[in-house]
């Protein structure tokens, strides 16, 4: 059986700088999970001794908190330094940008229009810069039900698709005369789905490998499944199922933002093991 790579796939810099951090934060602790990957930060305790805390009254004066590459709420951040944490920003830098976008358009009367999961961290972050008037909607439709002012700004979650952006920022252009459109979707995110698809579409069994909360595995594997319905999102090889393989002559591999390559390289190990049985 052949098995491929996507062209792009793994590591994104936001993350790989955010695993730098921590390494370098020995005897620290995260407030939430650094990243989307249990594994990893399972790593990062075992090896660094970063622990995971998401009470944020368990740092106290003279603590070093290591802030999520998703970001925190605006709130947070400032009571966890005027409590005299000391604090490690390990936000990503393409999460910091919406959330200064939201902060700087709020600030001008802006009404703030968030493309986003509203339960997820990176989204709770980027919401609690805007002063007021801010709404996040999931899809196009959500749209229909807001009561917009004249000047709206929108802003997305980085890991979401271009092309359901563009639905939205369709919708809004359509209703309103004044729309500030800021594409914040990351590169990163770009490419992996991009790979994704074009691997997908020549594959007979697509395995996309990431957290199981990770948003943009789960868009990764969308993706790919789209393009070839044998489609499989695990966390370990563990999860892989021999069965899965039977007929199959090309499988295709792509993995999440979060996603070492250790267990990219475990999993590409056991599915070997499955093809020379």
């Amino acid at each position: 059986m052949k098995i491929e790579l996507a062209e792009s796939y793994g590591f994104c810099f936001g993350v790989k700088r955010a695993i730098k951090i921590a390494e370098e934060n020995k005897n620290s602790a995260t407030y939430g999970p650094l990243i989307h990957n249990a594994n990893e930060i399972e790593r990062l305790k075992r090896d660094f001794n970063v622990a995971l805390s998401e009470n944020l009254d368990s740092f106290k004066s003279g603590d070093t908190a290591v802030i999520r590459t998703h970001g925190i709420p605006k709130e947070e951040l400032s009571l966890l330094k005027q409590r005299e944490v000391n604090v490690i920003d390990a936000t990503c830098p393409y999460v910091t940008k919406p959330q200064q976008i939201c902060e700087e358009m709020s600030s001008q009367g802006y009404d703030i229009v968030i493309f986003g999961d509203e339960a997820h961290p990176e989204i709770k972050g980027v919401k609690s810069y805007g002063e007021t008037h801010v709404y996040v909607v999931n899809s196009a439709d959500e749209v229909d039900a807001l009561r917009l002012r004249e000047k709206v700004a929108t802003v997305a979650q980085t890991t979401r698709k271009v092309e359901d952006y563009q639905q939205i920022v369709a919708k809004l252009m359509a209703k309103h005369k004044e729309v500030r459109v800021f594409n914040t979707i990351c590169n990163a995110t770009f490419d992996n789905q991009d790979a994704a698809y074009k691997l997908a579409k020549e594959a007979d069994i697509m395995i996309v490998i990431g957290g199981k909360n990770s948003s943009n595995t789960k868009q990764l594997h969308s993706i790919a499944k789209d393009q070839c319905s044998d489609s499989y999102h695990i966390e370990t090889p563990e999860e892989i199922d021999v069965a899965w393989f039977v007929g199959k002559i090309f499988c295709g591999i792509s993995a999440g933002a979060s996603t070492p390559d250790w267990i990219i390289q475990s999993v590409i190990e056991r599915i070997q093991q499955i093809s020379h049985s």
